[in-house]
């Protein structure tokens, strides 16, 4: 199954999950199943609301419940770049359920940190700096469009954490972003190494999504939005999408925090 497979929500609602094993570099509780349901059998990442760390800055909900968030702000955008994700019961206790992306084993990623002579043509580069034996590196992302709606996506979700790692490219040819467990805060905490177009207009695809996105917030995506994070957060959430309409161009990063997540990957 696809995450771009139109049951796949319900799917992932009603399967029986099996616990394969656990990815050790996630900082909370992050397990892959294996999850089948009326003769179909995929993967997904199960993250258990008893397995999450408490953070100081996001003291209301649930990491889950923000992934779910998340996926649910993208989904009303028609911005299908957050894997299904739902918030169900499993092996322990209720937790985030989301869709497994298989990447292409020769796929070279979409961030990456390069000697400057070999940047990839196109690539937006957004750090210099030095590798560990004093040669000049840059970060740098791809300029696809699927990445360029991501980073707008960001900011509207307000992610404080897109690492390199947090961008897949499926073998379905689409780009994904996951680990949404620390967005939608109501003050501005965007990090992310997605920084490439900063003071570039937002292209029209994602204008129309905003507008989409606008509309579906004056309905019930409200109200879905406010079982998993605060009502300050939902309205935060709204102001975020009318400011990038009004001024609709990609922001640059702000000062008083460090833009860019550490670790990059």
């Amino acid at each position: 199954m696809l995450p771009t497979d139109p049951g796949a929500g319900e799917f992932l609602l009603r399967g029986d999950l099996e616990i394969e094993g656990r990815l050790v570099d996630a900082s909370n509780a992050t397990l892959l199943c294996g999850i089948e349901a009326d003769g179909v059998s995929a993967r997904c990442v199960y993250k258990p609301v008893r397995g999450e760390r408490p953070l100081w800055d996001f003291p209301d909900g649930t990491l889950a419940g923000r992934e779910v968030g998340a996926y649910l702000v993208a989904r009303a955008a028609g911005l299908p770049l957050i894997p299904p994700t739902v918030l169900r019961d499993g092996p322990f206790g209720p937790g985030m359920a989301q869709l497994w992306v298989d990447t292409g084993a020769e796929d070279p990623g979409l961030v990456d940190v390069v000697a400057p002579r070999e940047l990839p043509e196109g690539w937006k580069p957004i750090l210099r700096a030095q590798d560990s034996e004093g040669a000049p590196a840059v970060l740098a992302h791809s300029p696809l469009p699927a990445v360029a709606h991501l980073a707008a996506l960001d900011v509207v979700i307000n992610n404080a954490d897109r690492k390199g790692g947090h961008i897949l490219r499926g073998v379905d040819g689409n780009v994904y972003g996951v680990d949404h467990g620390i967005c939608l805060h109501r003050e501005n905490k965007l990090r992310t190494v997605l920084w490439g177009w900063a003071g570039e207009p937002l292209p029209d695809e994602v204008l129309d999504a905003l507008s989409r996105l606008r509309a579906e917030l004056s309905g019930p995506l409200a109200q879905t939005l406010a079982e998993h994070v605060t009502g300050a957060e939902v309205k935060a959430l709204r102001s975020r999408v009318s400011r990038l309409l009004n001024t609709p161009v990609y922001p640059s990063p702000d000062e008083s925090h460090y833009p860019i997540p550490w670790p990059a990957f």
